[in-house]
């Protein structure tokens, strides 16, 4: 019989956007001496020739931030669930060394894998794609991106520039969305913790799994609802009219202004995310004409040494190798 919560999460990890409003202890400033020791690294792997993803953990030495990086991986599982790193100056580096820095520092938090069938370890986000394309990924255009959890641990953005307006990064705690459901449709949790058929890009099947899992104390969430409609399609096993409801009681409470937290990534800000504890968004934008000014960020997928084990009925997977 499948474990239901049914208590409030009244710790950090269920935290609301309006909560956080004057509250910037999600920010992580990097200090002058770990800027210091990311730019000594960075320079060891460049004397070898070295760019990201092409070189290992041991090519780019990060000595003295271990607290650091110990206390980012806390915040990421036991904590709020995300953080935004400041620091990194867009002026000083150019892209390919901003993507050192960032692919380096995951190195030290966590394993990378791979993100799409491709094998690409670091994802370029940005308007290339065309939208009318079913086949496209959404964040390859500069349409809305639907809130949604990606296919690893956590996933990492770094911001090489912005767009022209719009494209603001939107975050949302899934024991926040719980909480809501709790107190306003209790009877909807129980479907939320039974099995939806969830398709993945790339992949002609489709697995089964609840959105919200509880296991050894730790709530869990997975979601994107085109891939969970799609799954059903696939597996021909239409939703049912309580699951759709289910489902429209998530999407509501998502979009509130009280429950998400907006952010705008500047160029050489890095921004990371438990995908079990904290689903994703970005708001469409206007891009530049001019190529070298478009919106481009890159992003990461890590496996965590320190991650939660998932409940048998919620099965995790890390990138499209597993």
């Amino acid at each position: 019989m499948k474990k239901v919560l049914n208590n409030r999460i009244d710790d950090e990890m269920a935290w609301k956007g309006c909560d956080l409003e004057g509250d910037l202890s999600w920010i992580y400033q990097l200090t002058d001496v770990e800027v210091e020791v990311l730019d000594r690294a960075l320079a060891n792997v460049q004397a070898q020739g070295l760019s990201a993803p092409d070189f290992e953990k041991e090519d780019f030495p990060l000595d003295g931030m271990e607290a650091s990086i110990a206390n980012i991986n806390e915040e990421l599982e036991n904590g709020r669930g995300f953080l935004l790193i400041r620091g990194l100056d867009a002026e000083k580096y150019n892209e390919e060394e901003l993507a050192s820095l960032f692919y380096g520092l995951g190195l030290h938090m966590g394993k990378p894998v791979t993100q799409n069938p491709k094998g690409d370890m670091l994802g370029v986000v940005k308007s290339v794609g065309d939208s009318s394309d079913k086949r496209t990924r959404v964040y390859e255009t500069n349409a809305y991106l639907p809130y949604h959890t990606d296919l690893s641990d956590v996933v990492g953005l770094l911001s090489l520039k912005k767009a022209k307006s719009g494209g603001m990064s939107s975050l949302v705690s899934a024991a926040a969305i719980y909480n809501t459901v709790l107190d306003e449709s209790p009877e909807l949790l129980e479907v939320l913790y039974s099995p939806f058929y969830f398709a993945h890009l790339g992949d002609e099947e489709y697995t089964p799994s609840p959105i919200f899992s509880i296991h050894q104390g730790k709530l869990s969430c997975r979601y994107l609802r085109q891939y969970i409609e799609l799954g059903h399609e696939l597996k021909g096993d239409p939703l049912s009219e309580k699951q759709k409801a289910a489902l429209n009681l998530v999407d509501d409470i998502i979009h509130r202004n009280e429950i998400k937290l907006d952010m705008m990534l500047e160029p050489g800000d890095v921004q990371f995310a438990n995908n079990y504890m904290v689903l994703h968004s970005r708001t469409g934008f206007e891009d530049y004409e001019e190529e070298g000014r478009k919106r481009k960020l890159l992003r990461l997928w890590l496996k965590m040494p320190n991650a939660r084990e998932l409940a048998p009925d919620f099965p995790g997977r890390n990138g499209f190798s597993e």
